[in-house]
């Protein structure tokens, strides 16, 4: 089976301005199976492609640790036109992301999860005008709350951007609470990201918040100013392609919470 997901650019030419025509319009390459499904396999529950194994871009079987999360990678695939849009299947991107990359190597991601904790974006606070400030305590301290008395992590709270060194019980505590599980790692790992927070991420990772409502928090300064100074579209095409992201890792961790 060709794998789709590679790049689609390899044969890019090399005079500049033909490049970056390409590269505004890239070419899809043309849906080549009729149905997508799912069947049990030794790797899990594998995406079929017309009764095939579907592929990762690192030629591994794509196959999920849930029935309803197979299910849902198939929904991605069968939902494809005639042609194959990656861009259209946030789903797919990060559980080839997750089986390629977290899964071998879970401890750099682990890592950069806990780097994000000793300068989350819950903790970074403006001093003014007080309309932002109070929305942010409204959205930020209920979560700050959950991390004391769920993780046993009490974090400190600075204004501006001056950096802030956290406690290392605190630090400690809350990385205990990254997952193991490498489905549930990715996930974590692509909300840390897009969000600012990790404590946002583990927040979802143990259903204290859905990832609408994590997304949300995320966003209160740029809403602040999208209402102070109106709209961007370029800004909100951009946002949009992330939110799709942030849930497909949302669906992960809802999908794999009893595997």
């Amino acid at each position: 089976m060709r794998d789709i997901f590679q790049d689609l650019n390899r044969d890019a030419p090399r005079d500049p301005m033909e490049a970056a025509r390409r590269n505004m319009r890239p070419k899809l390459p043309r849906r080549f199976y009729r149905a997508a499904g799912t069947s049990p396999g030794a790797e899990g529950h594998r995406v079929l492609l017309d009764g095939r194994p579907a592929r990762t871009p690192a030629r591994h079987v794509l196959a999920a640790p849930t029935p309803a999360l197979a299910e849902a990678l198939a929904a991605e695939w069968d939902a494809q036109g005639e042609e194959i849009d990656p861009a259209a299947m946030p789903l797919t991107r990060l559980a080839n992301a997750i089986i390629d990359a977290v899964a071998p190597a879970p401890a750099p991601v682990r890592a950069e999860i806990a780097r994000y904790l000793a300068s989350d974006l819950l903790c970074y606070r403006a001093e003014q005008p007080e309309r932002l400030v109070e929305r942010q305590g409204a959205q930020w301290d209920p979560v700050l709350a959950w991390a004391r008395e769920a993780l046993g992590a009490r974090f400190v709270l600075g204004a501006g951007v001056t950096h802030v060194a956290q406690p290392p019980q605190a630090l400690e505590a809350a990385a205990r609470a990254i997952p193991a599980d490498p489905w549930r790692l990715g996930a974590a790992h692509v909300m840390t990201t897009l969000t600012g927070s990790a404590l946002l991420a583990l927040a979802v990772l143990q259903g204290r918040l859905t990832g609408e409502e994590a997304w949300g928090a995320a966003h209160v300064d740029e809403d602040w100013n999208l209402e102070l100074w109106g709209r961007d579209e370029l800004a909100l095409s951009r946002r949009a392609h992330r939110f799709a992201e942030m849930q497909a890792a949302a669906t992960v961790v809802r999908l794999t919470a009893t595997a």
